[in-house]
């Protein structure tokens, strides 16, 4: 979860690198700066379960970054990776990112140090549980003051768990199921928050596209659906991306890289057929749709238009960086750029899509998740048979016009289905989060193209989200 220079500098170091660098074109008093960029609090828990007939230890950790709007948000990972300086990076990273795209909380983030695998599903239930009591009990799971989510190591089976474990601990609490997001939709989830964070990634390719100035930039011209794409990672957000932009936008996804290696086809995988084979399989050696190769990292080097990085951290770094062939980068994981990569790729004109924008349609959608808990009624249910008939009488008029002008025109095939169908709760949340998308990007585009100082989209983003962050603090009298 490293780098593999040592001499780089590590996660939180990066994370402090970069911000500084947009603090320098900010005109911000210092004391400000400081308290935007330092970790508000962390708190490590160290508790006990009896597993197999002894008691384990566990060590977990919540850092809340700011709270300059509440509650905070952020997800709950599962890795034996898990240190303070990577939550606390993290959760500074939550900041930004809710404040780019209008969410209204501040950065938190948690994390457990343990192997997921190693412990069977009773296990894991146990283990969850007894962090989830100890957060809760200090108010670090909340639904009005600290709000968790799935990442990696965890999933709508934790969330549920760790939302059970909040109601039986408050059970008069009328919005306890907002204490958590990423549920099952069975259990106050919404449709959509699976997919969302894939999904996000497809939304910001496209908004790129859509700006032919900006792909200039990256030395690439023609559509989304004329591009060869490498992914590291195929896991929840890797997948989701690849599979929506082969699909339904028709790129090549020419590589994935997983952690016994890549599997590369020039004229795009079949991500379903892998993704049911590394399910079966554990990896990908022997899928028959595409060539295999056992240095998975090498991959990254291979000619591609797009690389997406979707796993851990650092794997893009000084040593490599210089050998990326991609001209966008698309960081759908947190942090898979060093801050010395970084450099080396923006001397080169190759294009970052940052973190804090591109993953952010988890927590897009968790924002939508957490409202709709809080309303107590899911998405649509009050619009959707209103749409229809309101959709029904404009038809309607259309077709007693043609007839009684003697046109004899028709309707598209398939138009009167479509245009009476009203929006279900996932395409309400789809509708939702391509609007947030686009409008986060402008913000940060706006800022690269207007601004000759700021050299990347990274630094605009920064900009955006600190000065927003600043903002709300002087409206508290800060």
């Amino acid at each position: 979860m490293i780098a593999s220079n040592p001499s780089e500098p590590s996660f939180r170091d990066s994370v402090d690198i970069m911000f500084n660098r947009a603090v320098a074109l900010l005109d911000l008093s210092p004391g400000l700066a400081e308290k935007i960029r330092v970790c508000n609090a962390t708190y490590t828990v160290r508790f006990g379960v009896r597993l197999r007939g002894e008691i384990t230890t566990f060590t977990g950790y919540r850092a809340v970054h700011s709270e300059h709007m509440e509650p905070v948000k952020g997800g709950i990972r599962y890795a034996l990776g898990v240190d303070q300086d990577e939550v606390e990076a993290l959760a500074a990273l939550m900041t930004y990112k809710c404040a780019l795209v209008d969410a209204p909380y501040g950065g938190s983030k948690g994390g457990l140090r343990i192997d997921p695998l190693a412990y069977d599903e009773h296990e894991l239930e146990q283990i969850t549980r007894r962090f989830a009591y100890e957060l809760i009990k200090r108010d670090l799971i909340h639904p009005s003051q600290n709000v968790p989510a799935p990442d990696m190591g965890t999933g709508e089976r934790e969330m549920a768990w760790i939302a059970d474990q909040y109601q039986r601990m408050h059970t008069t609490d009328i919005n306890a199921r907002a204490c958590v997001t990423g549920k099952p939709v069975s259990g106050g989830g919404i449709e959509g928050r699976t997919e969302a964070t894939g999904r996000g990634v497809q939304y910001a390719l496209q908004e790129f596209f859509r700006h032919p100035e900006d792909l200039a930039a990256a030395g690439l011209s023609g559509d989304l659906g004329s591009k060869a794409i490498i992914v590291q990672g195929l896991g929840n957000v890797g997948y989701h991306a690849a599979k929506f932009l082969s699909e339904e936008d028709g790129a090549r996804i020419t590589a994935v890289i997983e952690r016994d290696g890549a599997v590369q086809n020039p004229d795009g995988l079949d991500i379903e057929a892998l993704k049911d084979w590394i399910g079966e399989h554990g990896g990908v050696k022997g899928f028959e749709g595409g060539r295999y190769t056992a240095d998975g990292a090498s991959v990254l080097e291979a000619e591609c238009d797009i690389l997406i990085p979707a796993a851990l951290e650092g794997v893009i770094h000084r040593d490599n960086a210089n050998r990326v062939q991609a001209r966008v980068i698309v960081e759908a994981a947190n942090g898979p750029v060093t801050a010395g990569a970084d450099a080396l790729l923006r001397e080169r004109g190759v294009v970052i899509i940052p973190d804090m924008y591109a993953n952010a349609g988890g927590v897009t959608v968790s924002y939508f998740e957490w409202v709709k808990n809080l309303s107590h009624i899911r998405f649509g249910r009050m619009e959707r048979r209103r749409e229809e008939s309101r959709n029904q009488l404009i038809v309607n008029e259309l077709e007693r016009l043609s007839k009684s002008s003697n046109v004899n025109w028709q309707l598209t095939p398939n138009f009167k289905e479509k245009y009476l169908k009203g929006a279900s709760e996932l395409e309400l949340v789809r509708s939702g989060l391509d609007d947030t998308m686009r409008g986060a990007y402008n913000d940060m585009a706006e800022v690269w193209r207007r601004r000759a100082d700021v050299p990347d989209l990274r630094t605009a983003a920064y900009l955006v989200s600190i000065q927003k962050v600043a903002a709300s603090y002087k409206n508290k009298g800060l």
